[in-house]
C-alpha cells in the first residue's frame, strides 16, 4: 500500500487526502491549526462570510428604491439598518470552526489520519510531525501563505490590522484606510463600507484592481464611489503608525490619510521556511514559492506541490486541483495537466466579478484573435425586477468558427452565473451552442445565451 503523507490541511491538502483514501492509499495528513488550514479557519470562509453579511445589510438600505421602508426612526422616519459588530464576528468564527469540523469529519471517514502539528521534511521520503516521524512514499506540500507585512506598517492587531485579525474588533471601524487595492482590499473595503464605516481605499495604481477586468472594475469603482467611499488612486503606501486614537497613513508623494484603523492587504508570502524544503531538494524561486510543472511535481522526487505555497493562482479551487492532480500522478492514474486557461475566478464584491478563459487585455494587445459583445445588465429583465443597475455580461469566442474563449460576468451572485460560461471554455463548446441552449426567462443568465446569440451574427466585430 503506498505511504502519502500530506503536509498542510487547507484545499491542497485535505482534497488530495480524499482523493489519495478512495484509491486506497494510506494517508496521513498533518495540519497544525485545524482541517481547512487557513483558507477555512482565518482566510478565505471568514471573509466570504462577512461579506455575504455585509451584501444583506446593503440589500436593506438599498429596499427603498423598490417601495420598501423601515419604520421605528425619529418622528415617524424610516429607522437605520445597526450592525452588532460582535455578534457578526461570533457567527463568522462559529462558521470557520464548524465548516473545518466537517471538512475532519469527511477525511476521518475515509480513513485518513490526521496529526495536528507543524510539519517538515527531513528528507524526501521522510516527514517531521510533532514528535513523530513518518516515512513516506509520496510527499505533498500545501502549506499555504501568510499575510505580506509593509516595513513601517506593521500590524498591531489592535489599530494597524492583516484581514485575519478583523473578526476580534468589538466596534465597527468609525473609518477604515484599506491600503492595498487589490481583490482582497476591494473585497474587505466594499464589505465595511456597506456595514456602515467610513472607508477609503489606497491604491498605488491607476485604479483599484489593476490585474483584473478594466470594465468590472471600472464599474464596481463607480458604485464603491456612489456608496461613500473615498478612492484614493496612484497613492502608494510608505507607513502606516498609530496616533493617539486610531491611524496615519503617510504616502510616498508626502500626503497623508488618517482614521481609526488601517487594514493591510498588500499580497501574500509562501510558508515555505523552515520546513526542510531546500535541505530535501525542493526548489524555491525568488519569492519563496516553491517550483511546480504542471501535474504539481517539485525537483524532488517523490515531492509534490499545491496551493498558495506554489505561487501559481492564489484560490482554493486552483489548490485544490493541484492536489488531486498530483494524487493521482502520483498514483498511476490518468491526469490532464492543469490548464490556467479554464479556471474560473471571482471577486466576492458586490457587485461580484467574474472571470474564465481569456482576457479582454490579451485581445486589445494582438496576443488573441476574438470576438467581444457585452451586454448591460441594466437591460436584463431580471435584473430590473430586482433593482439591479450595474454591472454587465461580456462574451469572448474565435471570429471563424465560434469556440468560446471566456467571458466576465459583473453582477450579483456572478460566482453562480460564470459557471456557463466555464463549462462552454472548458467543453470548447460554440456561441451557437450555448445560444441554442434554453435559458429560464428571466433570469441573470438569459444574458449569456443572449450574449451568445448577438456573436452568431456574421457582422460581430472585435471591440465593444
Amino acid at each position: 500500500m503506498t505511504r502519502i503523507v500530506i503536509i498542510g490541511g487547507g484545499p491542497g491538502g485535505y482534497e488530495a487526502a480524499l482523493v489519495a483514501a478512495q484509491l486506497g492509499a494510506q494517508v496521513t495528513m498533518v495540519e497544525q491549526d485545524g482541517p481547512g488550514g487557513a483558507c477555512v479557519l482565518t482566510d478565505c470562509v471568514p471573509s466570504k462570510t462577512l461579506i455575504a453579511t455585509s451584501v444583506r445589510k446593503q440589500a436593506l438600505l438599498d429596499a427603498p428604491g423598490l417601495g420598501i421602508s423601515f419604520d421605528g426612526g425619529p418622528d415617524g422616519e424610516p429607522g437605520t439598518v445597526g450592525v452588532d459588530l460582535p455578534l457578526v464576528n461570533k457567527r463568522v468564527k462559529e462558521l470557520a470552526q464548524a465548516q473545518s469540523a466537517d471538512i475532519a469529519t469527511r477525511v476521518e471517514a475515509e480513513g485518513v489520519e490526521i496529526i495536528k502539528a507543524r510539519g517538515r521534511l527531513v528528507d524526501p521520503q521522510v516527514v517531521r510531525a510533532g514528535d513523530r516521524t513518518i516515512r513516506a512514499d509520496v510527499v505533498l506540500v500545501a502549506t499555504g501563505a501568510t499575510p505580506r507585512v509593509l516595513p513601517g506598517a506593521e500590524p498591531d492587531g489592535e489599530r494597524i490590522l492583516n484581514w485575519r485579525q478583523l473578526y476580534d474588533l468589538e466596534e465597527l471601524p468609525e473609518h477604515l484606510i484599506v491600503v492595498g487595492s487589490g481583490v482582497t482590499g476591494a473585497e474587505f473595503a466594499g464589505a465595511y463600507r456597506s456595514l456602515g464605516a467610513e472607508v477609503t481605499l489606497v491604491s498605488s495604481r491607476d485604479r483599484m484592481m489593476p490585474n483584473e477586468d478594466a470594465d468590472g472594475a471600472e464599474v464596481l469603482e463607480e458604485v464603491y464611489r456612489r456608496r461613500g467611499m473615498n478612492v484614493m488612486g496612484r497613492s502608494r503606501a510608505s507607513s502606516v503608525k498609530r496616533t493617539d486614537d486610531g491611524v496615519v497613513v503617510t504616502l510616498e508623494d508626502g500626503r497623508t490619510a488618517e482614521g481609526s484603523h488601517a487594514l493591510m492587504t498588500v499580497g501574500m508570502i509562501p510558508n515555505t521556511t523552515g520546513i526542510g524544503l531546500e535541505e530535501a531538494g525542493v526548489q524555491l524561486d525568488r519569492g519563496g514559492f516553491i517550483k511546480v510543472d504542471k501535474v504539481s511535481r517539485t525537483s524532488a522526487p517523490g515531492v509534490y506541490a499545491a496551493g498558495d505555497c506554489t505561487g501559481v493562482l492564489m484560490l482554493a479551487s486552483v489548490a485544490a486541483m493541484q492536489g488531486r492532480i498530483a494524487v493521482w500522478h502520483a498514483l498511476g492514474e490518468a491526469v490532464q495537466p492543469l490548464r490556467l486557461a479554464t479556471v474560473a475566478s471571482n471577486i466576492f464584491t458586490d457587485p461580484e466579478i467574474a472571470a474564465v478563459g481569456v482576457a479582454q487585455r490579451a485581445i486589445e494587445a494582438g496576443e488573441i484573435e476574438a470576438n467581444v459583445v457585452k451586454l448591460p445588465m441594466a437591460t436584463n429583465a431580471r435584473a430590473k425586477m430586482q433593482g439591479f443597475n450595474d454591472g454587465f455580461v461580456k462574451l469572448f469566442c474565435r471570429p471563424h468558427t465560434g469556440i468560446v474563449l471566456g467571458g466576465v460576468v459583473v453582477a450579483p451572485r456572478a460566482s453562480e452565473l460564470i459557471l456557463a460560461v466555464s463549462v462552454a471554455v472548458q467543453q470548447r463548446l460554440t456561441v451557437d451552442q450555448l445560444a441554442h441552449t434554453f435559458a429560464v426567462y428571466p433570469s441573470l443568465s438569459g444574458s449569456i445565451t443572449e450574449a451568445a446569440r448577438r456573436l452568431m451574427q456574421p457582422e460581430a466585430a472585435i471591440g465593444i
